[in-house]
């Protein structure tokens, strides 16, 4: 088996994605422009697949108000200090941002609709050879 997508049910799917692609390398690889604007958006590997979409037949999950442990994204990155900033800048907010003992950088922000997104600078990578 081969994992193809993880979906999100969100009440504007449609700037989230625009968000996304504008914030975080990633593009758009399918997308629907009427009820209940589907997009599928892919990191830059084009392997990790996120399905957002705006169905009121289901109920919108409270991101705005969940623990950042209940659900987050996270990206590898090289910088985290400027993205977060970078991220700020374009209406996230800081939740928290750790410096472990093992080197590793690890800041949590809230999108601005309230999603949690963490940017992770590992001491020792997770997954070595797919940061470039």
């Amino acid at each position: 088996m081969i994992f193809e997508h993880f979906a999100l049910n969100v009440e504007h799917p449609v700037e989230m994605a625009k968000w996304y692609v504008d914030n975080f390398e990633m593009k758009i690889v399918r997308s629907i422009d009427k009820s209940p604007f589907t997009h599928f958006i892919a990191d830059k590997t084009g392997r990790v697949v996120l399905e957002i979409y705006a169905n009121n037949t289901a109920k919108f999950p409270d991101h705005k108000n969940a623990h950042p442990l209940e659900f987050h994204f996270a990206f590898m990155v090289d910088d985290p200090l400027s993205l977060k900033n970078k991220l700020i800048k374009s209406g996230a907010k800081l939740v928290e941002d750790l410096k472990l003992d093992d080197g590793s950088n690890l800041i949590m922000l809230r999108d601005p609709f309230g999603v949690c997104v963490q940017l992770c600078k590992r001491g020792k990578p997770m997954m070595e050879g797919l940061m470039e």
